[in-house]
């Protein structure tokens, strides 16, 4: 294992750990607050709702974006290794770059998902600490 793919790899874990602490902060703290407006929220409750739904859009648009970008990249530098490793090399070539086939693959799919998670860790950490300094009413 290299010490490029462990610190990926350990930063993508963070990331997801944060993420499963953030969200259901903020989930709960926009339903308690959409339960305690009722039938007449207030504007700030109606402010803060269309921010969340144009939120999600936003980040889904950029999540997939920059997945999307990841992956070119991703297929690009293993179109390169591909092709080195069709070559007819000696067994023990072959091995070592069927290996470094799959750990590239690796690589690449741990990186089009921190890509892809990148902007929901983004937002959500930071609805998570603005709500928490928010009253509901």
């Amino acid at each position: 294992m290299t010490v490029r793919r462990a610190r990926s790899s350990r930063a993508l874990h963070a990331q997801a750990a944060e993420l499963a602490w953030a969200v259901p902060q903020v989930v709960a703290h926009r339903l308690a607050r959409i339960a305690a407006a009722g039938a007449k929220p207030t504007l700030r409750d109606r402010k803060e709702l269309a921010r969340m739904v144009n939120e999600k859009h936003a980040a889904f648009g950029e999540s997939w974006r920059a997945m999307g970008l990841q992956a070119l990249r991703s297929q690009q530098s293993l179109a390169v290794l591909a092709r080195t490793a069709l070559q007819p090399p000696s067994r023990r070539k072959t091995a070592a770059s069927v290996f470094a086939m799959q750990l590239q693959l690796q690589q690449a799919a741990l990186a089009v998902l921190g890509k892809g998670l990148s902007p929901v860790h983004r937002r959500a950490v930071a609805n998570a600490k603005r709500l928490g300094k928010t009253k509901l009413r």
